[in-house]
């Protein structure tokens, strides 16, 4: 049985961990480009002589020419100017278009059947760029947000309760930034919902600063951004798609009237199997959540139209 080749476009902090965590799962054989000369090459093989200690097979290259990307099943792109102290994620708006569209062009002539998973910010305005450059139907160009954003809820309440957070399940909409739709309603530890364990307050205060996540670990590191968090995230979205687990996840999704939107990239839940995003998952939402998904989408598609495609 061939084994999947995923991908990882990027080798700094996101990308390598994105590997890593690849390759601890076994998800297929890793290629990790950058174009850093001798950086992708040394993480690859870094990662490579960890296999015997932790028991886990598989190719692992890293390369600075994208033929050796040839044929992939995944690609998971993570390059882009670094998130910085005071930025925002608009601010990288500029710079990162330059580098995705050039990104993509070379990735798809290789690989022309890949999935694509965008991580690059402003998140959804760049997935929405990944799918114009390539062509590509919509199933097959996603991107990972969140993930991430209900991973950080999901934390931040296990925090304050003091519970294992395997027993937490939080579901975050919308664009992936200020204006993201964290939704307390959906959110449950073991079965029970979250209004029934905390009050009102507390539960905005955590919603706030799920919002903020990103942020708080950039003020924190000082000269990078979060890696760990997101790095994960990406593979539980690549796992879904090469092991056709039809995982129910939020990533940020190409809507044409799902939610009453049309023609833009937003955090939904989705159905991830071997055939991408195979289903958009519509809730039902109230007036107060209607209202926040409104607003958070009026802003990705303020961003996606600056793309000016």
């Amino acid at each position: 049985m061939r084994r999947s080749k995923i991908s990882v476009i990027g080798a700094g902090n996101v990308g390598a961990t994105c590997a890593h965590w690849a390759a601890v799962k076994e998800l297929g054989d890793v290629v990790l480009f950058d174009i850093v000369e001798g950086m992708p090459q040394g993480k690859a093989l870094d990662l490579a002589e960890a296999g015997p200690v932790e028991g886990f097979d598989g190719a692992f290259v890293g390369t600075n020419d994208y033929k050796d990307t040839k044929g992939s099943d995944v690609i998971v792109i993570t390059s882009g100017m670094p998130r910085k102290p005071g930025m925002t994620r608009e601010d990288l708006f500029e710079a990162n278009k330059k580098i995705i569209t050039q990104v993509v062009t070379v990735c798809v002539e290789h690989s022309p059947d890949a999935y694509i998973i965008m991580v690059t910010n402003p998140l959804d305005t760049m997935t929405y760029l990944a799918k114009h450059i390539s062509k590509f139907p919509k199933q097959r160009v996603m991107g990972q947000a969140g993930v991430l954003d209900a991973a950080r809820f999901r934390t931040f309440v296990s925090m304050e309760l003091g519970v294992s957070v395997e027993d937490v399940q939080a579901l975050v909409m919308g664009g992936h930034g200020d204006t993201m739709v964290p939704l307390p309603r959906y959110c449950t530890v073991s079965g029970i919902p979250l209004q029934e364990l905390m009050p009102g307050d507390r539960i905005q205060a955590l919603i706030d600063r799920t919002r903020d996540g990103g942020a708080e670990i950039v003020k924190l590191l000082k000269t990078g951004s979060a890696y760990y968090a997101p790095a994960a995230s990406v593979i539980q979205m690549v796992e879904a798609i090469v092991r056709d687990k039809k995982r129910i996840l939020p990533c940020s999704a190409y809507l044409e009237g799902e939610y009453g939107l049309d023609g833009i990239y937003f955090g939904v839940p989705c159905r991830l199997g071997k055939d991408g995003v195979e289903k958009v998952v519509e809730l039902a939402l109230n007036e107060e959540e209607r209202e926040l998904v409104r607003v958070s989408a009026a802003a990705v598609g303020k961003s996606i139209a600056s793309l000016k495609l």
